[in-house]
């Protein structure tokens, strides 16, 4: 017998064309563009605690504050490429490579 919970479950495609429309439409466009926003800050945000620094030891890396790292690590701010550079090649010591399709 089936539990009324199992047949509840939606795949996770059939959940955002429902929320944001189906792919290519605007708003799901605009969804996965700020996904990918949200990313970015993770990513970030791994990186540092990976290397043990705080918020503010970045901050001082590459010449900020505290509260905008912060803010690009809870997606509250958009960030420019060249700080996005900064913060990867300076204050974390790595290399931003970029790829995208068409």
């Amino acid at each position: 017998m089936i539990n009324k919970k199992q047949t509840d479950i939606v795949n996770w495609d059939d959940h955002l064309d429902k929320k944001y429309g189906k792919k290519g439409t605007p708003g799901r466009e605009k969804y996965a563009e700020g996904f990918e926003a949200f990313k970015i800050g993770v990513l970030i945000q791994e990186a540092r605690k990976k290397q043990h620094l705080t918020q503010e030891d970045l901050a001082l890396r590459i010449g900020t504050t505290k509260n905008y790292i912060s803010r690009i690590e809870n997606d509250a701010s958009d960030i420019r490429l060249t700080t996005l550079m900064r913060i990867i090649r300076e204050g974390l010591g790595g290399e931003l490579t970029l790829n995208f399709s068409i």
